[in-house]
């Protein structure tokens, strides 16, 4: 089966291809694409995939704007941290519809369903009762927004807009990509199981950062790993003992 991936976050599109290989290690990767641009140029110039594995947002757009420029009449899957595109999903070629962080059951029985609808009169793509059923069944578990309060104030803030959290003096804070600092009603253990976990690692007890977060990383002591991070902390960031192999992993997108 041979497969193009487009997806512009180089972490996950390891991932996808360390997952896809896994589940059938008869999988080829043909290429891995990460904008419209090098997208469309690639399907006029190759012969289709027998599959697509297609993120919606693109570093140059939405990957919608693909099938305004080139005619794809191979199946694609899309994987996306959003559902609020499944109606369009559907009306293009689409058979799956993954919300990520996708797992590797998830993405194996998109690959089961690929399989049964290979035949031409199927391969247009699911009715839209089967869409409604999955996305009853395909809600993201992780937060995407979160109320913060702070004397009389109540805040709602969006968790792609949160750099990273930390603890200091058992109070828990969320610092916001822009620099402002709020208080959570919030443990970082708790933190830690509610973030997406292809962008959130817990690097030690007092910080739980983002991928988009890390600006700088030196070796330290005993295989750990100094981080500086934007905005910048006054605390000091370093990955404990027993999670860096863990840490150095996870920026490999493993």
């Amino acid at each position: 089966m041979n497969i193009l991936i487009i997806e512009d976050e180089a972490a996950i599109a390891r991932r996808m291809q360390k997952l896809l290989v896994e589940i059938n290690p008869g999988i080829t990767i043909l290429d891995i694409l990460c904008t419209i641009e090098s997208s469309v140029a690639w399907l006029k110039s190759h012969t289709e995939p027998d599959l697509i594995l297609m993120d919606i947002h693109l570093a140059d757009g939405s990957s919608f704007e693909i099938f305004d420029e080139v005619e794809v009449k191979c199946p694609v899957i899309f994987a996306t941290a959003y559902d609020q595109y499944a109606i369009q999903a559907f009306k293009v070629n689409s058979i799956d519809y993954l919300l990520k962080p996708v797992n590797k059951e998830d993405l194996a029985e998109s690959l089961k369903k690929f399989k049964r609808l290979q035949s031409p009169a199927n391969a247009a793509g699911l009715d839209y009762s089967m869409l409604a059923q999955l996305l009853g069944m395909k809600k993201s578990k992780y937060l995407k927004r979160m109320v913060i309060r702070y004397g009389d104030v109540i805040k709602a803030i969006e968790v792609k807009d949160v750099a990273y959290f930390y603890t200091d003096e058992k109070i828990v804070f969320a610092t916001l990509n822009e620099g402002k600092t709020y208080p959570v009603d919030f443990t970082l253990d708790q933190l830690e199981k509610k973030m997406d976990p292809e962008r959130f690692f817990r690097i030690n007890r007092k910080f739980l950062i983002s991928y988009e977060s890390i600006e700088k990383m030196i070796s330290y002591s005993k295989s750990r790993v100094k981080i500086t991070l934007h905005p910048v902390s006054e605390l000091e960031v370093i990955s404990s003992t027993e999670r860096s192999g863990d840490f150095k992993e996870w920026l490999a997108g493993k």
